[in-house]
């Protein structure tokens, strides 16, 4: 389901010439409402994405795509990958690196090793893929399908790499508490195509428009 509206507000949901000085206010409170959902919330929004990912136009046929490893209260996305693999996209997970990420081959049950930041990643043997779609881990969003990430920036740069060789999908991955009224854009910030979470599938206005006209 695609909804075009926001279902609720927040207190920091500041206005979009607030500019930078809103991101940490944002990113906070988007991470607490985050930390504070129930494990069963959790367990249930993992197995909802699994549904959602299989099902999504966008993803039918495309590949490699990279996901994440799951760090502190991120939503789930291994039993998703594990169901695209099987279904025999070619999965990769990011390697923290500079200038910007890198992605390396990754099949379930593979084992990694911990890199910088403490996320779990393939090893140096491990090929490095050049994914056509991303899901991308978040602090917040809007229904313009911005983002609020970490503050390092890793995955504007990572995603400005990859599409100097074609078009890449960016998909960001949250709860729908993470969800903001606006967020702040800057030139730098790469709009993600849409946002999946475990009630909803949002896109981009762009997007958007594209599926109402072939429907």
């Amino acid at each position: 389901m695609t909804r075009t509206s926001p279902d609720h507000e927040s207190p920091d949901d500041l206005p979009l010439g607030e500019g930078v000085l809103a991101k940490p206010s944002l990113r906070a409170e988007g991470l607490a409402r985050r930390d504070a959902l129930a494990p069963d919330v959790r367990e249930e929004a993992a197995r909802r994405l699994v549904r959602t990912l299989l099902a999504l136009p966008e993803l039918a046929g495309v590949g490699p795509i990279a996901g994440y490893w799951p760090l502190r209260s991120e939503l789930d996305p291994r039993p998703a990958l594990a169901a695209l693999a099987e279904r025999g996209h070619r999965i990769a997970l990011p390697v923290v690196s500079e200038p910007s990420l890198v992605f390396r081959a990754w099949t379930p049950g593979t084992p990694l090793v911990r890199g910088p930041f403490g996320v779990e990643a393939p090893g140096p043997e491990a090929e490095v893929l050049h994914p056509r779609a991303l899901l991308v881990p978040l602090a917040r969003f809007d229904r313009a399908c911005h983002r609020i990430g970490y503050g390092k920036g890793h995955y504007d740069r990572a995603l400005a790499a990859l599409e100097r060789a074609g078009p890449v999908i960016a998909i960001g991955v949250a709860f729908s508490v993470q969800e903001a009224q606006t967020i702040p854009a800057e030139d730098h910030d790469r709009r993600l195509d849409l946002v999946v979470t475990e009630a909803e599938i949002v896109r981009a206005p762009h997007r958007a428009a594209g599926a109402a006209r072939e429907a």
